[in-house]
């Protein structure tokens, strides 16, 4: 990995969070962990996202970057005690709640879909609505063709009724899928450091209009956000572009809360383990 590459990287304090609410002294915020609260986290980070305009960067080459929006990774119970992130796709954007997942290349989203989940109701009884992605609605959508490189990875076939390259991804949960057609679209993120700057990434994420299994029933509701090595996964591509460095860490406090970064490459003297590509460990 060459020094010119940039990372990707946030370390932030929610409003809502626990140094945050003893410095202001504050009561009566919702309970850590609870729908309500990361309800108000995403409610917030709409609202700036909203109200503090966009910028286009000029370069990405020194400077680290962020996701869009407050995109520190929580764990909820509630939705199969996984790891989660806030991400903006599309233009306007939109904001999906997404699982992160280590085990799976692809990027979906539940999008203009006959299986999939809309809302959850909370203990309150107050049905939370999720975004739901639709490239007719987003003017930087693009269908993946079917003579793509990306539609041949992992033996994708051409969907003669919509003439786009379509995918199925079946994971080790029994009886769950994502089943739909690849499209291209804009990923929002921003420079870490100041000024600030806006960086739209177009990438490739599947348009989940089937979803099966687990994720009828609380794991990864808003989507899912492969984290692979295939050359589709949002990492591959940011390295592809020339955006970061192809490698990515996250870390996890005990609290459930953490943060992830794309184009860390570590320091000199940290330990590794070689992978082997390919075969089943």
């Amino acid at each position: 990995c060459g020094d010119a590459f940039g990372t990707f990287g946030f370390d932030v304090h929610h409003r809502y969070s626990d140094p945050v609410k003893g410095i202001l002294d504050l009561d009566g915020l919702p309970e850590k962990g609870s729908m309500e609260y990361y309800s108000a986290m995403a409610h917030r980070d709409q609202f700036i996202r909203r109200h503090g305009g966009r910028r286009l960067a000029d370069t990405v080459d020194s400077s680290p970057l962020t996701f869009d929006g407050g995109n520190d990774t929580y764990r909820i119970s509630g939705f199969g005690f996984l790891h989660y992130a806030n991400v903006s796709v599309g233009t306007p954007s939109l904001s999906y709640l997404v699982a992160l997942d280590t085990g799976s290349d692809l990027f979906w989203l539940p999008c203009d879909c006959t299986s999939c989940v809309r809302g959850l109701v909370r203990g309150s009884g107050q049905k939370i609505d999720f975004n739901i992605y639709s490239p007719n609605t987003s003017s930087t959508s693009m269908t993946v063709p079917c003579n793509s490189t990306m539609c041949g990875q992992q033996r994708r076939q051409c969907s003669t009724t919509r003439k786009a390259c379509a995918y199925q991804v079946v994971y080790l949960s029994s009886n769950t899928s994502s089943t739909g057609i690849l499209v291209e679209d804009t990923l929002h993120l921003i420079t870490d450091d100041s000024p600030l700057k806006d960086v739209d990434a177009q990438i490739t994420l599947g348009c989940g209009i089937i979803q099966t299994g687990t994720f009828l029933e609380g794991a990864a509701p808003n989507g899912l956000f492969g984290l692979g090595m295939d050359a589709i996964s949002v990492p591959s591509v940011l390295a592809s572009r020339g955006l970061a460095a192809n490698s990515f860490s996250m870390c996890f406090g005990p609290d459930g809360l953490g943060r992830i970064v794309f184009g860390d490459k570590g320091t000199s003297d940290q330990g590794e383990t070689p992978f082997n590509i390919g075969q089943l460990q």
